[in-house]
């Protein structure tokens, strides 16, 4: 993916396995991409590696007809594995890696997304090169429990004073995403708010209509 296809890109979706139940993956990636998704991450945080890089190459094979570009979680070692277009990974992850050797780990990475949690991480994100940021939980959600939700005010900071492309994540609903855009988030990332609808297709729509 391009940093051109990137500037472009608003709608992020994922395929997340705390939510995936029994539906097959690649038929939910379509889904999701015929509602209007840009980008589709992969999560899988409660499956092994060789679990997440099967999960991986659905997906992949299911977004490559329609040039969307997809990201691993966490997993650096997967992505690069499946060739997905980037990995996105969270501020602890990302604090693993030794500044030293991140040029060299993600040498070859198209894209590298990192979680921000304050205007400091965000910052830093941008310092560090991040080729987009996740600002959030904007709102409190289930995806991330016990996590206190940053709110719009953070959203509205970080549209402020950082240049790199953020996505706002976190809560986003239907009946909130219009406070989260107007406090400047022209990208959202959303996850149960796909997930957890009978009608994905349907469901992404209507968020995807929000951000015309």
């Amino acid at each position: 993916m391009s940093k051109a296809r990137l500037a472009n890109a608003r709608f992020y979706g994922f395929i997340d396995t705390a939510y995936l139940g029994d539906r097959e993956p690649a038929q939910l990636a379509r889904q999701m991409i015929t509602g209007g998704v840009d980008i589709l991450q992969v999560r899988a945080k409660d499956r092994s590696h060789a679990q997440l890089v099967e999960l991986g190459l659905a997906v992949l094979g299911a977004a490559f007809a329609h040039n969307v570009p997809v990201i691993i979680n966490d997993d650096i070692d997967a992505a690069f594995e499946i060739g997905a277009d980037g990995v996105h990974l969270g501020q602890e992850d990302w604090a693993m890696i030794p500044a030293a050797q991140r040029v060299e780990r993600l040498a070859g990475m198209r894209l590298v997304g990192i979680s921000t949690h304050s205007l400091d991480q965000a910052l830093a994100a941008e310092r560090d090169g991040a080729s987009y940021i996740g600002v959030g939980p904007v709102f409190a959600t289930a995806t991330k429990p016990g996590v206190a939700p940053v709110g719009v005010e953070l959203v509205a900071q970080v549209a402020g004073q950082v240049r790199v492309p953020f996505f706002a994540i976190g809560g986003i609903t239907l009946a909130n995403v219009d406070q989260v855009r107007a406090a400047g988030a022209t990208r959202i990332a959303v996850v149960s708010g796909i997930l957890q609808s009978l009608d994905v297709t349907r469901a992404a729509g209507e968020f995807r209509k929000r951000l015309t």
